[in-house]
């Protein structure tokens, strides 16, 4: 998959003079309903005999407008979002900054710069998706604009349980620990991906070692608690169960950022800088304070067993 940044005004063109049959949103999370988003303008491209495309958006607009906690963190990061992308059959990625200096182009601005001048000849989005100052492009606009340079094809609101599939409510989900309904709407587990360092180590001591994933911090985590999950590393797949949180028997709750830690069942073997991958698969329990180290050895003990009979043995 070729992958294009494009930065207005500096940088808005591409080498060649490829045609595009192009999806556009920002895309985070790749959920169900952003899939078939890509994959329309996919078949589109193969209708057309041109080039799939999908177009999105760094960083997330809630940076530039939010404030403080405003600002959302993201589902799917960029190394993530490329592999999904690859694997739903995506010639071109294009990657267009987000800033000031974007969010104030006019709608007709945007389509001149971004679709025309990109060769683009079919444009796919949401029903909601909206571009320009204010947003004040819909899809609508989108195609009074074209001038017959380029088609459209708007996709209607995808919805689950009769509620609209959004990164909004994956988002919801995951404050909720909710990873099982996270993966319905994804159509994949839920992942996170990050680096094993150097942690206490008071899991070895305790008899049950764990690997400390570091994660961007831009990255969101489920809700503190004890996870069923499948770890890789090494290009080796595992069971696993992981505790995200701040390790309330040893710590003061209140001095701590939640931490990844994942005990890999039947495994032994030097971790350390690896870059590792963590699927969410189940919620086991809460995090909890325990009131002896006996208690919270032994509570880890049966946290395993949960964790094997969710997962079995199937690590395919």
């Amino acid at each position: 998959m070729e992958i294009y940044e494009l930065d207005y005004p500096n940088n808005t063109a591409v080498d060649g003079q490829d045609e595009y049959s192009l999806a556009i949103g920002f895309f985070d999370g790749l959920h169900k309903g952003h899939q078939q988003v890509i994959e329309s303008a996919v078949q589109k491209a193969k209708e057309l005999g041109i080039r799939s495309a999908v177009m999105t958006f760094n960083p997330h607009p809630s940076h530039l407008f939010g404030k403080g906690k405003d600002k959302v963190g993201y589902i799917t990061p960029y190394e993530e979002k490329v592999k999904v992308l690859e694997n739903l059959g995506v010639d071109t990625l294009f990657i267009v900054r987000f800033d000031w200096e974007l969010a104030s182009l006019s709608p007709e601005q945007f389509v001149t710069i971004f679709i025309k001048g990109l060769h683009v000849k079919h444009v796919t989005a949401g029903f909601d998706f909206t571009f320009g100052s204010k947003g004040a492009g819909t899809m609508e606009h989108m195609a009074i604009l074209s001038k017959d340079s380029y088609g459209t094809t708007v996709i209607e609101r995808v919805e689950d349980a009769n509620e609209k599939i959004s990164s909004t409510r994956i988002r919801t989900l995951l404050a909720e620990g909710n990873v099982e309904k996270t993966a319905e709407l994804l159509g994949r587990p839920f992942r996170t991906t990050g680096k094993v360092i150097h942690g206490e180590k008071r899991g070895r001591l305790l008899g049950f070692p764990t690997a400390n994933i570091e994660t961007d911090e831009e990255t969101i985590l489920p809700k503190n608690g004890v996870y069923a999950v499948f770890f890789t590393a090494h290009s080796e797949k595992h069971l696993g169960v992981c505790n995200v949180g701040i390790k309330p028997t040893f710590k003061n709750p209140g001095e701590m950022k939640p931490l990844i830690e994942v005990h890999v069942l039947d495994y032994e073997g030097d971790l350390y800088d690896q870059v590792a991958t963590v699927d969410w698969i189940a919620s086991i329990r809460d995090e909890q304070k325990f009131a002896s180290v006996d208690e919270l050895v032994a509570q880890i003990g049966r946290d395993k067993e949960t964790a094997r009979k969710i997962l079995g043995n199937n690590i395919s």
